[in-house]
């Protein structure tokens, strides 16, 4: 499938549906955030890893925009604070969850985002407890723009984010390195009588996940304005890992097209059932997951396939 094309296009439907449908930009915008994070739980996916907690470096993003707001007016010096909050918490982190595997490895970071949250959300003098911390809109490329240009332009930033993010991704995992992300999968002691270290390996996958996820937070703070505990919550991490199934992880289109497709999903069944919008959407994603069990991708590559055949 050619990928490149494929991410083109998708880009230009969603400038398109931006355009004509001006309140779906925010939604948009976090839909390309959480891809972000989703991307990063793929590439832990590669290993046969899952995080539960994922979560947590969101969140550690999300809150370093908010920390860091009133003393930084760039959006841009923003994200950078925010990936490399994240990016520092990852390599101390990493450095107790890449020994273990399976369930430890998933429940490991389910706990580190757990306390993270209780923090949160105990610590009101510093964080406002669950009532969060509002966050005054900053500069976009050195601009005080308005409401809507400021919604423009941080669609813009986050889909270049997402091209970008993904394009480096799928380079990573052909290079030695994302490889032995298979290899770890299939046979960890068979990578390490190569002289491989399993451990580090997923460490450095680790760390990029983190990042990953440290910019969906702070995407995902200065697109709300708002930070709260609940992006640090166990549910939040789940949601992480419903969507990597969702769009699935052969492709790195996989996790932007499954979140762009959940929140969309979400937006509609609650303005059509606002009181049974839950049931609703897990509905329909139970559908979509049980009828297409390489996710969505899966279809597109399948259909693709069967288009060039039949030619």
């Amino acid at each position: 499938m050619p990928t490149r094309l494929f991410a083109l296009v998708g880009m230009a439907l969603l400038l398109a549906l931006a355009a004509l449908q001006p309140w779906l930009r925010f939604v948009l915008t976090l839909a390309l955030a959480t891809g972000l994070a989703v991307l990063g739980i793929a590439v832990l996916l590669r290993a046969g890893q899952v995080s539960f907690g994922h979560a947590l470096y969101v969140a550690i993003g999300a809150y370093t925009v908010a920390f860091a707001r009133p003393l930084v007016g760039e959006a841009l010096a923003l994200l950078a604070l925010a990936v490399l909050a994240a990016s520092a918490s990852g390599l101390v982190i990493g450095l107790f969850v890449s020994r273990y595997r399976d369930i430890f490895f998933g429940m490991l970071n389910l706990a580190f985002s757990m306390v993270l949250y209780s923090l949160l959300e105990k610590l009101y003098w510093l964080t406002r407890g669950t009532d969060g911390i509002r966050i005054a809109r900053p500069d976009l490329f050195g601009f005080a723009l308005s409401a809507r240009d400021y919604e423009w332009g941080l669609f813009a930033l986050a889909a270049v984010f997402a091209l970008t993010s993904g394009a480096l991704v799928a380079r990573y995992l052909l290079t030695p390195a994302g490889q032995a992300l298979s290899a770890l999968k299939t046979g960890e002691t068979r990578l390490e009588f190569l002289g491989i270290s399993a451990r580090r390996v997923l460490y450095q996958a680790y760390c990029v996940s983190a990042a990953l996820a440290g910019l969906a937070g702070g995407l995902i703070a200065l697109a709300t304005l708002h930070v709260t505990p609940l992006l640090a919550y166990w549910t939040h991490s789940g949601e992480l890992v419903f969507v990597a199934i969702l769009g699935g992880t052969a492709n790195m289109l996989g996790p932007f097209l499954g979140a762009i497709v959940f929140e969309l999903v979400r937006v509609y069944a609650a303005a059509a059932f606002p009181d049974a919008w839950q049931m609703i959407l897990g509905l329909v994603l139970l559908v979509i997951v049980l009828a297409a069990a390489r996710g969505l991708v899966g279809v597109i590559e399948d259909a693709w396939m069967r288009a060039r055949r039949s030619k």
